[in-house]
Formats: structure tokens, sequence, C-alpha cells
């Protein structure tokens, strides 16, 4: 939202709102308990498809097992950020009923940005969620188009993926022939551009 030059986000959340009436996550912005219960509260009634944003601890490391339980107990649905782990997603589990919808977003992307795979913890929090149908794994912070193909292939429920990279799942299906011709016309403009000369 600040990228796009938001100024006031509950009105910038409302005109989003006006145009979707598909599952639309709004995160919290406060850093303590009882801000973050109020903004949830808040938020959650600006539409019938806001799923209230909650990360899984505050900047300090604390972890909001008392905002989760609140805010679902209050039958608000949530995304639970920020998730790493298993661990994690087991904790949050305790905190939540069988009933009201709770999508737990686990950051791939930013895991393998740090050398470590994912995908074991994705395998891991989609077997210990089974028992919770109201319970979705979302991939997030997808880096590559290969990651759509991974979170396909593990049963993941949701991902999240940038325009960008979109553009290059509808490319999917391109011959090893033709990877390689397109290459080669790429480094050939690139030389021609660069007027490079031997």
């Amino acid at each position: 939202m600040r990228k796009a030059g938001a100024k006031d986000y509950c009105k910038y959340s409302k005109d989003i709102l006006k145009i979707t009436k598909k599952p639309l996550s709004l995160e919290v912005f406060a850093d303590d308990v009882k801000g973050m219960i109020y903004q949830g509260k808040k938020i959650s009634k600006w539409s019938k498809n806001v799923y209230v944003k909650v990360p899984i601890t505050n900047s300090k490391g604390k972890f909001m097992g008392k905002v989760i339980r609140t805010l679902n107990n209050n039958n608000i649905k949530l995304n639970i950020t920020a998730v790493y782990s298993s661990e994690q997603t087991k904790k949050i589990l305790k905190n939540i009923n069988k009933k009201t919808n709770v999508i737990i977003s686990i950051f791939a992307g930013r895991m393998a940005d740090k050398g470590i795979d994912p995908v074991p913890q994705f395998k891991n929090s989609l077997t210990i969620a089974k028992k919770f149908k109201n319970v979705e794994i979302l991939w997030a912070s997808t880096r590559e188009p290969y990651n759509y193909i991974q979170s396909k292939q593990i049963g993941c429920h949701i991902i999240t993926v940038p325009p960008a990279i979109i553009d290059k799942i509808e490319k999917f299906g391109t011959s090893f022939n033709q990877l390689t011709k397109d290459t080669v016309k790429g480094f050939l403009s690139d030389t021609n551009k660069s007027k490079f000369k031997l």
C-alpha cells in the first residue's frame, strides 16, 4: 500500500473492497496485544470477505496467541502471517477453534533466501493442520515460477504470486529447443545493443 502511495489505510482498504468480493487479507499494524485486538475487530467489520492479518509474533518476538485466540473466538476470519516453521503452525492450532476460517501464511521465499528448504515445513504444517477443516496453508513470498509447481505438488491450499511471476507461469510448457533459441536470441540482442567488436 505504501508503494502504491496510499495515505489513508481505512479508505484505501475500503476502496479495494468495493471492487472485489474475493477473500482479502488486511493487516493490523499495532505491535501490542491490546492494539492488535482493537484493530482486528475494527477491520473485520469492513466486509464479510475480510481476513484480518495478524503476525504470529510482535516485533519483540512475543507470540501473539492471545490476539489469535481472542479474534478467533469472536468468529473473525484470520490470516496468521510471518510464519516460518511447523512448530509455529502447532502453536497457532492450539489457539484456534475448528469452525472459524484461518489461513496460515508460511514465508517460503524468505526462508529459501536464507538457504533453508521451505518444503519440509509446509509438508509438516499441512499434515498437522489436516484435522482442521477451517484451516488453509498459504505459500507466501513466492520468488520464482517453479514455486507454483512446488506448492501444488505438496497440496498447499493457496499461493500468493506477484504479476511478473504470473506472466512467467503462463509461459510454462516451452520446449528445451525453444528455450535454447530464445536464450541465444537474447544473447545476440544484448551484444548488438552493446555494439561489441572483436
